[in-house]
């Protein structure tokens, strides 16, 4: 195996991007790395010899090797500075990076020296960039894109394009991505629990699976939920959860809480919901403030530009954000350790229960998978009742294809699949 540029992959390569991501001494680190404290139990990295590498933990830890092969664990080349990797792309990969036109389009050329021989089986792949969501279904009913993007279908585009064209290939898969609502635990209101807890239970998660995903998604905890997950939760813990119940009762009783709190008719909650400015963020985000207006709730909407989303997210500059959420693979380690453990730079409502952080220690030190579930699923009830990040729930994706296009398969993860090694196209 080679980098693009010619050099050796190595165990150098291994032992320096893992000692960078999880702070090593001696290493510069990462300014921001929602995904240092995946590697935290790790306690020294030997390299033996160029094809061996050796992870040392202080504890067991399980789910190691999942995190390992996530598509959220590149391994960096250890010669090339990390700054120069902002505008250079080298990795091992089957596609070169051939060309990038900001606003555009991405360019990839197969890799002639891919260590897999006779792979890949296209000459090259071509990202062209449409911000439209509705420009972008007709290029592919058009015949200008051979797949959709990952992560953009639609239940109701999907209809759409079989009924236009019938030969039109689509999965349902999950996307490993749940819809979810973020109240800052640092700013009042959110700071009284009854708050929290009265905006979690107005809003009825299965209307927002029919109104907002048109019935393409499922309503879940913080773990991907069945038949796409194997952590989340049974139908009988999730009906006990806020949202889940009948809708009248829970909006009255959410009434009832913000009126404890100090707020009615005469002295209304005034909140700016703030969400990323893109369709399946708005679409979400509109439908939190209707339903929260039915409590009683003046809230108004906030679309961020993604240059600055994350970051006014990891600053603490908002009040209330309707949010997506990757998992990149499905085990609570990838989840709670980034989404939910006091300090995470990813915890953007800055949620800390010093309870749950130890129960999120114990299950990941667990080699018996069945009491490991059971306290699983006790964390995410314990995280839906605190409010520390409400699931509203978890998308599906329809990919939809052009029959010519042969052996891309996606799975439950979007972030999983995007080698495209074995892809060919029949024409």
């Amino acid at each position: 195996m080679r980098w693009h540029d010619g050099r050796p992959f190595s165990s150098k390569d291994v032992k320096y991007t893992f000692d960078l991501v999880r702070g090593a001494p001696g290493t510069s680190g990462l300014r921001i790395n929602p995904r240092k404290i995946w590697y935290s139990q790790i306690q020294a990295i030997d390299t033996p010899d160029p094809s061996t590498v050796i992870f040392r933990l202080k504890r067991p830890q399980p789910s190691l090797l999942m995190l390992l092969a996530s598509g959220y664990s590149p391994v960096y080349p250890a010669h090339v500075p990390l700054a120069e990797l902002r505008t250079r792309c080298v990795g091992t990969g089957p596609f070169k990076l051939k060309e990038y036109r900001p606003g555009e389009l991405i360019e990839m050329a197969r890799n002639p020296d891919y260590f897999i021989k006779g792979r890949p089986y296209l000459d090259g792949i071509r990202f062209i960039i449409i911000k439209e969501r509705g420009t972008r279904i007709a290029a592919l009913q058009a015949g200008r894109l051979d797949v959709t993007m990952p992560q953009e279908g639609t239940r109701l585009a999907a209809e759409q394009l079989k009924k236009a064209v019938p030969g039109m290939v689509v999965f349902e898969v999950s996307q490993s991505i749940n819809d979810n609502l973020l109240m800052n635990f640092k700013r009042p209101p959110f700071t009284d629990p009854r708050v929290r807890r009265a905006l979690s239970l107005a809003i009825d998660r299965r209307a927002y699976v029919q109104a907002v995903r048109q019935g393409g998604a499922a309503v879940g905890a913080s773990m991907l939920p069945r038949p796409w997950g194997v952590w989340g939760l049974a139908p009988d813990d999730l009906a006990a959860l806020p949202g889940s119940g009948d809708p009248a009762k829970q909006k009255a009783e959410a009434r009832q809480l913000l009126a404890e709190a100090g707020f009615g008719s005469g002295h209304p909650l005034r909140l700016v919901v703030s969400t990323r400015a893109i369709a399946q963020y708005i679409d979400m985000a509109t439908f939190v403030i209707d339903q929260l207006k039915q409590i009683g709730v003046e809230a108004t909407l906030e679309p961020v530009e993604s240059a600055v989303w994350f970051a006014k997210l990891t600053r603490g500059e908002y009040e209330l954000g309707a949010n997506l959420t990757g998992v990149s693979v499905d085990d609570p380690d990838s989840n709670f350790y980034e989404n939910y453990v006091c300090g995470s730079p990813r915890n953007y409502s800055q949620y800390c229960n010093p309870d749950v952080d130890r129960m999120i220690d114990e299950q990941s030190q667990m080699l018996d998978q069945v009491p490991r579930r059971r306290l699983v699923a006790e964390i995410q009830k314990r995280l839906e009742l605190d409010g520390a990040r409400p699931i509203l729930g978890w998308s599906n994706d329809y990919y939809a294809m052009w029959p010519s296009v042969k052996n891309l398969i996606p799975h439950q993860s979007v972030y999983n699949y995007a080698r495209f090694q074995e892809v060919w196209l029949d024409r």
